[in-house]
């Protein structure tokens, strides 16, 4: 059965993005990004494969599942496709236009990804954000934070949503070039 795994940046006090969405202030170091990408090239965005010299086939992913918000970035930029190795999925409640090869999901999400998760392939990429996370919550398998070296403060934390306690357990933890550390944690 393949797993759902929530793969975000982070940072050091919990929050995924700005409180208006922006994800600038976390540090893009090259030496950093090329190891992450070194990991799972498949979660290179398009735009930036040719920059990072990523050609890599999927090692872990063959879909990723994204909020609209998300994916509003790479809509706004022109862009109809982020991740091209990858099955895209962008969950939405809006009418977003389908003139690119995602699917748009609407409707009983969390049927969805429990389908998803049983069919053959490789695992599923949560690539975001705090509000679908929190609605797939119960069927997260596994949470890899990428936490970054700065405090924002404020901002989108990584679990929107009324959640409860929930044993997870520590299977690793390591640190990255540039003060990146890299943790996953899996269900109890």
């Amino acid at each position: 059965m393949r797993e759902l795994v929530y793969y975000v940046a982070v940072s050091m006090d919990g929050y995924i993005a700005a409180p208006d969405g922006d994800f600038s202030a976390f540090p893009v170091n090259p030496a950093t990004v090329g190891a992450l990408f070194e990991r799972y090239p498949e979660t290179c965005p398009a735009q930036a494969r040719e920059l990072f010299g990523v050609t890599g086939r999927p090692r872990r992913f063959d879909t990723v599942v994204m909020g609209a918000r998300t994916y509003a970035p790479a809509r706004e930029a022109g862009m109809d496709t982020v991740y091209p190795s990858l099955r895209e999925i962008v969950v939405t409640h809006q009418e977003l236009p389908n003139d690119g090869p995602m699917d748009v999901l609407r409707g009983d999400v969390a049927g969805h990804i429990k389908h998803l998760k049983a069919e053959p392939g490789l695992d599923i990429w949560l690539c975001g954000g705090a509000d679908l996370a929190g609605q797939l919550f119960d069927l997260i398998d596994e949470v890899q934070l990428k936490v970054n070296p700065v405090i924002l403060g404020a901002g989108v934390p990584l679990f929107q949503s009324g959640l409860r306690v929930t044993p997870m357990r520590l299977v690793s933890s390591e640190q990255l070039p540039g003060g990146v550390v890299l943790t996953t944690y899996r269900r109890e």
